[in-house]
């Protein structure tokens, strides 16, 4: 039977990269001249340095428009909090990878919702969907890229028919 398997996963190679290329954007920009601002990459996640808060607003911006660059979806990006400190502000933007059991469970429902002749099942960080046609499976795929589908980055792997 067709099946299919729902992620939301990013290249990591290709966010090291964006990491790399707005660093050195912030770098070349004349409003950051003389100002120490700078881009760590740590596992998954994404630590901005810069000497005030509306630099760092700054900083989010480059650093969304180069994921964007290098295919990753923006809606991966998590950002918490500036800390503001004395000399410097900091803010750590979190890159989701994986589907929570919440996210996973909402998906699983407007699939049953749409009342295509497709099963949904969830295993661990992602849905499976299986069908008899192929047609149904594109329907799902269709209506998951959608407005009505969640604002999740989504992928779609393992197709086989």
């Amino acid at each position: 039977m067709p099946s299919f398997d729902i992620v939301s996963e990013f290249d990591q190679h290709e966010a090291t990269n964006a990491v790399d290329q707005a660093n050195r954007e912030v770098q070349s920009r004349f409003d950051f001249k003389g100002v120490d601002a700078n881009f760590r990459l740590e596992g998954d996640s994404v630590h901005l340095e810069a000497d005030v808060d509306f630099q760092l607003k700054q900083m989010l911006d480059v650093l969304r428009n180069r994921l964007i660059a290098r295919g990753i979806d923006a809606r991966c990006m998590d950002a918490n909090e500036p800390e503001l400190s004395g000399v410097k502000a900091r803010q750590t933007v979190a890159l989701k990878q994986g589907l929570d059991a919440a996210e996973a469970k909402d998906i699983v429902k407007r699939i049953k919702a749409s009342k295509a002749k497709v099963q949904a099942q969830i295993q661990g960080e992602k849905v499976r969907v299986t069908g008899k046609k192929r047609d149904d499976l594109q329907g799902i795929m269709a209506l998951l890229r959608s407005e009505e589908g969640p604002d999740l980055p989504l992928q779609f792997d393992n197709f086989r028919d």
